[in-house]
């Protein structure tokens, strides 16, 4: 007794195997490994973009520990450099500096009390012409700094008190810095105070919450980072910058240093004369629930196009963006815009308790989370525009050293013998 065939449409079939029918992106950039339904897989941002498969070149990269994420960043942006890319990571966990090595860059080490000093004042545009033009820069700077700092949006009264302090200090000194500032913050001048009707303790204490909390930078614990004039061995503008941010990865001061180095990075891409640029930002789910460390993700996303960036963000799960703050709060809307300004989307495997958020947050089909529940190490879901695959992520042989990040927990001879 034979079953009789099951007839259906190439749309009703499409849905059913997503892998089988997808049409297959344009050959050209760079080889992620293996597409499990036939062929090599490449992914290459900016030539989908120029082809017009994707509107935008953003990246969501997600999955549980030990997947296989890491190494794909790692070795995606290795590359990508072997294109002529340039490369910039925020690197939390202090995990990439073999990579930058094996590219011939050195990190940058920020850590409290270090060797490097960033001033996130003395960061001005090449292209700023005048005053005018130098002043609102540093005030943005200044702006971007303090939300970080106080973790939330500035207040009317916060934003007056930072520029007048802003400019009381950069009448004095050729280049303002973070302690000149909260100088000028707990003691205002009375012509600064008079200039909006104000006593000078009113001023004071419409910015004695920021001075407060900018005061870290300078005599507390993240003093020695960005309280003095930038060091003279920081050059932001080569093929590749690792900005190692791991003496605070496990500090609540992590949004705020990277608010800090925002400036700096944003002036670096402006300044690569049309060099496409990959950003990275590891560990994200680490700073969305930070208004300035956020915001700097939420500009450096919305300017892509602008800039030539493809920036890449590295979660574990879905509820990482959902939990970045309270529902309808500008931390959650700005999480859930990141994943509005990605295009292409690599899942790697999902524990069972996220596999629901995962299908509706990301459209999947049936099948589709299914099968993310299911992954093995390596594999991945991409989804890039309205295309999905299923793609084994494979190593050179020299890539290894590069991506393991196991040696802690396995030894190096265990890695070694990976």
């Amino acid at each position: 007794m034979r079953i009789p065939a099951h007839e259906v449409t190439t749309a009703q079939l499409g849905a059913a195997y997503p892998f089988v029918t997808t049409r297959p992106l344009p050959g050209a950039g760079v080889l992620i490994g293996r597409d499990l339904f036939g062929g090599a897989f490449v992914h290459d941002p900016f030539e989908l973009y120029r082809s017009g498969v994707l509107t935008n070149p953003n990246l969501l990269v997600l999955g549980q520990i030990g997947r296989g994420k890491s190494a794909l960043v790692k070795t995606y942006l290795y590359r990508h450099a072997a294109f002529g890319r340039r490369v910039v990571v925020f690197d939390p966990k202090g995990e990439y500096g073999p990579f930058a090595r094996a590219l011939g860059a050195e990190p940058v080490v920020l850590s409290p009390g270090g060797a490097t000093v960033i001033n996130p004042l003395g960061i001005v545009s090449r292209t700023a012409s005048g005053a005018a033009s130098v002043r609102r820069t540093r005030l943005a700077a200044l702006a971007g700094v303090a939300a970080a700092s106080v973790r939330r949006e500035l207040r009317p009264h916060e934003h007056t008190a930072l520029e007048l302090a802003l400019d009381a200090v950069s009448g004095r000194h050729r280049v303002p810095t973070v302690p000149l500032v909260v100088e000028a913050l707990l003691w205002p001048e009375a012509a600064a105070a008079r200039s909006i009707a104000e006593r000078p303790e009113v001023l004071r204490d419409d910015g004695r919450d920021v001075a407060f909390e900018l005061r870290r930078l300078v005599s507390g614990e993240l003093g020695g980072m960005f309280d003095a004039e930038t060091s003279p061995h920081v050059h932001l503008g080569g093929p590749v910058v690792v900005l190692d941010l791991s003496a605070v990865y496990r500090s609540d001061a992590l949004g705020l240093v990277m608010a800090c180095a925002r400036g700096a990075i944003e002036l670096s891409l402006e300044e690569t004369d049309g060099a496409q640029t990959v950003l990275v930002m590891d560990e994200a789910w680490a700073v969305l629930g930070n208004a300035g460390a956020a915001g700097f993700l939420r500009a450096s996303f919305k300017l892509a196009r602008a800039f030539g960036v493809a920036n890449i963000a590295v979660i574990h799960r879905i509820s990482d963006l959902q939990g970045s703050g309270d529902a309808g709060s500008a931390a959650r809307a700005v999480a859930e815009g990141l994943l509005a300004d990605c295009e292409t989307v690599v899942c790697y495997a999902q524990s069972t308790s996220e596999l629901d958020a995962t299908r509706r947050t990301l459209g999947l089909g049936e099948e589709e989370a299914r099968l993310v529940g299911g992954l093995r190490r390596g594999v991945a879901l991409w989804r890039v525009g309205s295309r999905s695959f299923l793609v084994e992520h494979h190593l050179a042989p020299g890539e290894r050293r590069l991506v393991d990040t196991d040696a802690a927990l396995l030894g190096p001879r265990a890695v070694m013998d990976r």
